[in-house]
């Protein structure tokens, strides 16, 4: 259901028009609920923009550094994916925060059992 927002110009009241389909929105005519002026203009409240996808193989190191540095692991791991080839990457389904975990102080999982000697 598209929304409009307007703004009366005889009144000034500020307002928003909910339509059940750009059709009906087309049809209608719409007037102030204030003062019943059909002089109204349209308000763009907020407008959406998407950003284009980071280019991480351009960066310099200190960009890189900036990254790794921010704690977003999300972002980390898109630009190690990018940067390294993704899926030509042997660790790849694995996310790099997770097997940076491993290298930069938890235990690997697969410790040497330790050897236990029969009781006296």
């Amino acid at each position: 259901m598209p929304s409009y927002d307007f703004r009366c110009k005889n009144c000034g009241a500020e307002f928003d028009l909910f339509y059940k389909s750009y059709a009906a929105y087309d049809e209608a005519t719409p007037t102030c609920p204030n003062c019943s002026s059909a002089d109204l203009a349209r308000v763009i409240r907020r407008v959406s923009v998407q950003a284009a996808p980071h280019d991480y193989a351009r960066m310099s190191s200190n960009e890189m550094l900036n990254v790794m540095e921010s704690g977003d692991s999300k972002q980390v791991d898109a630009m190690f994916k990018q940067v390294a080839g993704g899926a030509a990457d042997p660790r790849a389904g694995v996310p790099f925060h997770e097997e940076a975990k491993k290298r930069t102080g938890k235990q690997s999982e697969k410790q040497p059992k330790k050897n236990s000697s029969p009781a006296d």
